[in-house]
């Protein structure tokens, strides 16, 4: 492996300090080949130092490994993937008669199921996933099913883990421990809190000015409802392990077969278009986001928690994979640098800039302004002077968390009809991507950003 890793290491520490990121474990696997370390501290109050044993939040990322578990269940010839949702729960029931009838696996799993996620308190016990599934008969339809892609943070997981559940016998947690963490080896990863093994544990950091520096999360962990779509805890060498699966037709390096070959290239090849594909990429598979970095198809896994990061890329190409955890951020911009400095050690392909803004674009403004929201998510998009402004209006409690205004205003720069960019002049905020599109009835219907969909209501 021909890594600098003495020169990444300080970078990194450079742009840990630069960021106001208290730690970062990084994790590099190339033609067999394995090189790993660990920089910063696990908690600013405790000074403890991070190491490549500390584990991490790994949020979203747990998908991939909910995602694996349920192709099992289809190398078995249990589930099929176009078979409705409700062939293995014949109760299930949405406020919309043909959601409620047609949405199959494959919809959840590429997140175009629209199910909005009212889900009501389902609570921290065992039946969370069942009472989850039980509290949606009322939820409505943010899209028309198979409409567009519009991710899921918690519902869509939520009920694939029922099915596992009920095709399984035992609760979640145990089929994601009997179906992948023992056969792979993994020894530090888990699925609830009280599993996590605290003296090993980072802690979750915001940051709402340079100045103060990173302050430890009020929240340190995501309700049990997130499970199946966000609450795995791991190392960046058990991350590691489940990537080898991945690039080595479903196989650990322990030899032990996870999933099939043909279940492993159709999570890879099975895909939907993402409307807005320059933040993560233009399309989505089954668990995992598809890239594509100057025309090579790069794998994509990520997370958050409120104060922990995950990031993970795959380069079939090449044979490599990178991963990194953090406990602060999350911020697009630090996880390129530290990648592009690896992934140019390694001679591979780097990640692409985002696209430059085309002033010669004439569009008509009119059609793009409105206001776009979900509960508890509301944007405003409105022309002033010939420039689209955005404003994102946050909640008074997460404005007050992180000491900003309740009314954040970005102007969009046009890339295309459909596509803007929306920097910003905040040191703590990256520039963001966003898409406005399907004008079917003239207007604008929908706006997404961050994977998110939110329809127009105004």
């Amino acid at each position: 492996m021909t890594i600098d890793m003495p020169r990444i290491r300080t970078r990194v520490a450079e742009l840990l300090a630069g960021y106001g990121i208290p730690s970062a474990a990084v994790g590099v696997l190339h033609d067999g080949q394995i090189a790993e370390f660990a920089v910063g501290v696990k908690n600013v109050e405790t000074g403890e130092a991070a190491t490549i044993d500390t584990v991490y939040q790994c949020g979203s990322m747990t998908k991939t490994w909910t995602a694996l578990a349920f192709m099992q269940l289809v190398d078995e010839g249990k589930v099929d993937l176009d078979e409705p949702v409700r062939t293995y729960l014949p109760g299930f029931r949405v406020a919309d008669p043909e959601a409620s009838a047609k949405v199959t696996p494959r919809h959840l799993l590429y997140h175009t199921n629209g199910i909005e996620e009212i889900y009501g308190d389902p609570g921290e016990n065992d039946d969370v996933y069942e009472r989850m599934v039980e509290n949606i008969g009322d939820a409505p339809q943010v899209f028309p099913l198979g409409r567009t892609h519009g991710y899921s943070a918690a519902l869509g997981y939520a009920i694939l883990a029922r099915i596992l559940e009920v095709l399984d016998g035992k609760r979640w947690d145990d089929v994601m421990h009997d179906r992948l963490f023992d056969p792979m080896g993994l020894t530090s990863t888990s699925s609830r809190r009280e599993q996590v093994d605290e003296t090993r544990a980072a802690t979750g950091h915001l940051i709402r000015s340079l100045d103060e520096g990173p302050i430890v999360t009020p929240v340190d962990f995501l309700p049990r409802a997130f499970g199946p779509g966000g609450n795995i805890t791991s190392t960046i060498r058990d991350v590691l392990t489940m990537a080898h699966v991945l690039l080595h037709e479903g196989t650990a390096p322990n030899g032990t077969p996870i999933v099939s070959a043909e279940s492993l290239r159709e999570m890879m090849r099975s895909r939907v278009p993402v409307p807005d594909p320059y933040m993560f990429g233009p399309e989505w598979g089954l668990g995992l986001i598809v890239c594509d970095w100057r025309g090579e198809t790069v794998y994509a896994t990520d997370g958050s928690t409120i104060g922990q990061n995950a990031r993970l890329r795959i380069l079939p190409g090449s044979d490599t994979a990178v991963v990194m955890l953090t406990n602060g951020g999350p911020r697009e911009s630090f996880y390129r640098k530290v990648f592009n400095e690896i992934l140019t050690d390694l001679g591979t392909v780097t990640i692409p800039d985002l696209p430059a803004p085309d002033p010669t674009l004439n569009l008509d403004l009119s059609r793009y302004e409105g206001v776009y929201e979900r509960p508890g998510t509301r944007y405003e998009v409105a022309a002033d002077g010939g420039t689209l402004y955005l404003t994102l209006v946050l909640d008074p409690m997460h404005a007050d968390v992180l000491q900003k205004p309740d009314r954040l205003s970005y102007e969009l720069l046009p890339v295309s009809e459909t596509h803007f960019l929306m920097p910003t002049t905040d040191p703590l905020e990256d520039t963001q991507t966003v898409a406005i599109y399907d004008f079917t009835d003239g207007a604008a219907r929908y706006l997404h950003t961050n994977c998110r969909v939110h329809p127009r209501s105004g």
